[in-house]
């Protein structure tokens, strides 16, 4: 029997990372999101940072999406994540009402607390309150999306009540688990999490499922759990090519963590594929690997994503190709039988 037999969506992930200028990578970006569509991935997802381009290239997720809903006409579109505490909830709601009409129905909207301390301070907000804000936002949102009378008497227009099925909540934490549970969202787990000083050899699926198990003890009852997993994920032809990029962009990475007061997660190839929670080899090397992830047996979506391993642009196009021709199909998943399947030789 198939472990991953409940893994019923495929999606992509990018931070927009690629080594070019803004207008550039957001062309790459684009393109790896169309190339996505036609290899049959369900879902394609961006994420917002502000400020911190190394650590991804996107403030304006909306309009990013607005102009791929154009270009594409099945692949859902998720939000991955609004930094929420830094956005005004109801411009929120209006914008995600207004490209969920124009793309047809396919935005998933995910939200988080995340963001660089010093990204709130450009605000004018006290990073310590982002949980608190957030909270207060997010039910800002869902109230706007849902057609509640806000104060001062108004109402958004368009209203998007079909959005508050389709919220995601990413957590790193136990608590923020039964958060999204209570709540009847969908529930994002990251790609890796810091290890804690007690467990720092920790490995993600002791993190991440007591996280579920949170989320689905809080889950009102018949509403259906929905659970992405992003996993950094880098699949290539040729074994030895895969580990040589892999080397270049986890040293890359690695500089940038210890340079956040990280501790140094060890010097050799191997010792950063670890720490980072990277899946990286051939086709063969990354079912292996991602059958080793327990977590993923739990969960309902899978999202991969090239980083922290970032390769050059044609490399990730036929990642993309082999997860969905070779890789997801051994894991449970199923294309769509309208989608024009990849090449794999």
């Amino acid at each position: 029997m198939n472990r991953f037999a409940k893994l019923k969506r495929l999606g992509f992930f990018t931070r927009l990372l690629d080594d070019a200028a803004p207008a550039e990578r957001y062309r790459l970006a684009t393109e790896q999101i169309l190339h996505a569509e036609k290899a049959g991935l369900d879902s394609a997802w961006i994420a917002q940072h502000h400020f911190h381009e190394g650590e991804g290239g996107l403030p304006s997720p909306f309009a990013f999406l607005g102009f791929v809903a154009a270009r594409t006409s099945r692949i859902r579109l998720g939000t991955g994540i609004v930094t929420l505490p830094l956005e005004h909830p109801v411009r929120v709601a209006e914008d995600a009402a207004v490209l969920d009409l124009l793309s047809g129905g396919r935005l998933e909207l995910g939200v988080g607390t995340g963001g660089n301390p010093s990204a709130f301070a450009s605000f004018g907000l006290d990073s310590a309150q982002r949980a608190e804000i957030f909270a207060r936002n997010l039910d800002l949102v869902r109230k706007a999306l849902g057609g509640t009378t806000l104060p001062g008497g108004d109402m958004i227009y368009p209203p998007g009540p079909q959005l508050c099925d389709r919220i995601w909540q990413a957590t790193f934490s136990v608590s923020g688990g039964a958060r999204a549970g209570r709540a009847g969202d969908g529930l994002l787990l990251s790609r890796t999490q810091p290890r804690s000083k007690d467990a720092p050899r920790a490995s993600l699926a002791e993190i991440q499922d007591p996280i579920i198990d949170a989320y689905l003890e809080a889950l009102p009852r018949g509403c259906q759990p929905r659970i992405m997993a992003s996993r950094s994920v880098f699949v290539a032809d040729d074994r030895k090519e895969a580990l040589r990029l892999a080397d270049i962009g986890l040293r890359r990475a690695r500089e940038h963590f210890i340079a956040g007061g990280h501790a140094p997660p060890g010097d050799t190839l191997s010792e950063m594929i670890t720490a980072f929670d990277v899946h990286v080899g051939t086709a063969d090397d990354v079912i292996d690997s991602l059958r080793a992830d327990s977590t993923l047996q739990r969960v309902t979506d899978l999202v991969f994503q090239a980083h922290s391993i970032d390769p050059p642009h044609p490399f990730i196009l036929r990642s993309i190709d082999l997860m969905a021709s070779v890789v997801a199909p051994v894991l449970g998943w199923t294309r769509e039988a309208e989608a024009e399947a990849p090449v794999a030789n």
